[in-house]
């Protein structure tokens, strides 16, 4: 499963008087690092001794990142107009937490972002480390996850725009592009304390765009690339989201919590017991954790899907309708993005 989060570490880390010192530190200097490695991408094609396999993905993505903006009406700004080679795999490791018997996200607050269901941390180790002490601490189930690109909402204007990375510029082409507009979506709504709101927003203007990216027959064979891709990875989450009802079933229960915890340990041998091909490993961890942050990026996409059509299929007009379900108080957002046409 991709992750890409939309956190905003560098908003918080300047304007928080009451988060803790260290996580602050690591978040200011761990995005100054990433926003001072990059380098404009026509300087970077210019350059003779670029590996011609990176020149090509650098003008790739110019061309999307232009799609963007001209056909889906992402904004138009410095953000994936630079390139940075982090020397790593990951932008960040993202730490998400869940109660033993419950799909529920643990949530960290922020100023300006509001609070969301993970905390992120530019060091490997130091997530690491995070996480045990809410398992020994807390007794929480956690997931710690590498993250390819986050979205700062707008903020890194200010330092030359969110750039492109090592961590994903190499993805197939529908791929590439899927983070693209995944990412600019987020600097076009944003509702603070709903991860689940957000990251579906953001996955259905991926899953439009790219599709919108990919029609006409010069791009055939990447569309056929994408399509595949995309029937495997639907399928995955369809049959993910199934164990995760009958988790959540098991929950809310009259069950005691021993019946609860024997329920809970048989469901998850059988959905470990045949994983779909290519997700043998995400089956193999799978927890609470893992399931809550799977519905957080695709609970809502068919309300957001439902709401593109009602609006025309026209984007402007579509996010002007998601700033307004933004701005309202969650249970009244989540009334009214559920509505009937």
């Amino acid at each position: 499963m991709r992750a890409a989060t939309g956190l905003c570490l560098m908003a918080a880390a300047l304007l928080s008087g009451c988060a803790q010192i260290g996580y602050l530190s690591q978040a200011v200097d761990g995005h100054l690092r990433l926003v001072w490695a990059a380098r404009p991408v026509p300087e970077l094609v210019a350059d003779a001794s670029l590996d011609e396999r990176l020149r090509e993905r650098l003008a790739l993505s110019q061309r999307i990142r232009d799609f963007a903006s001209r056909e889906l009406a992402l904004p138009d700004n410095a953000s994936y107009r630079r390139y940075a080679d982090l020397r790593r795999g990951a932008a960040v490791w993202n730490v998400v937490a869940t109660p033993e018997l419950s799909l529920r996200l643990k949530t960290w607050c922020y100023p300006v972002m509001g609070c969301a269901g993970y905390r992120g941390f530019f060091d490997r180790a130091e997530a690491e480390a995070y996480a045990q002490r809410l398992r020994d601490d807390e007794g929480l189930e956690v997931l710690v996850y590498g993250v390819p690109a986050y979205s700062t909402l707008g903020w890194s204007r200010l330092f030359g725009g969110d750039p492109l990375l090592n961590t994903f510029i190499t993805y197939p082409e529908g791929e590439l592009a899927r983070m693209i507009f995944h990412e600019l979506a987020h600097q076009v709504a944003y509702a603070p304390d709903d991860t689940e709101f957000n990251e579906s927003f953001a996955t259905t203007v991926e899953r439009l765009g790219v599709l919108t990216w990919l029609a006409g027959p010069e791009r055939a064979a990447a569309r056929e690339q994408y399509l595949q891709g995309d029937e495997r990875r639907r399928r995955f989450q369809t049959e993910a989201m199934a164990w995760r009802l009958k988790l959540e079933s098991v929950y809310a229960g009259p069950l005691d919590e021993a019946a609860k915890r024997a329920a809970k340990a048989e469901l998850q041998r059988q959905m470990r017991a045949a994983p779909p091909p290519g997700y043998e490993a995400w089956y193999a961890r799978a927890n609470n954790a893992s399931l809550a942050l799977l519905a957080s990026y695709n609970q809502l996409s068919p309300a957001f899907e439902a709401l593109f059509e009602r609006q025309g299929r026209d984007w402007p007009t579509f996010y002007a309708e998601v700033r307004r379900l933004a701005d309202l108080p969650k249970a009244q957002r989540r009334q009214q993005l559920l509505m009937n046409p």
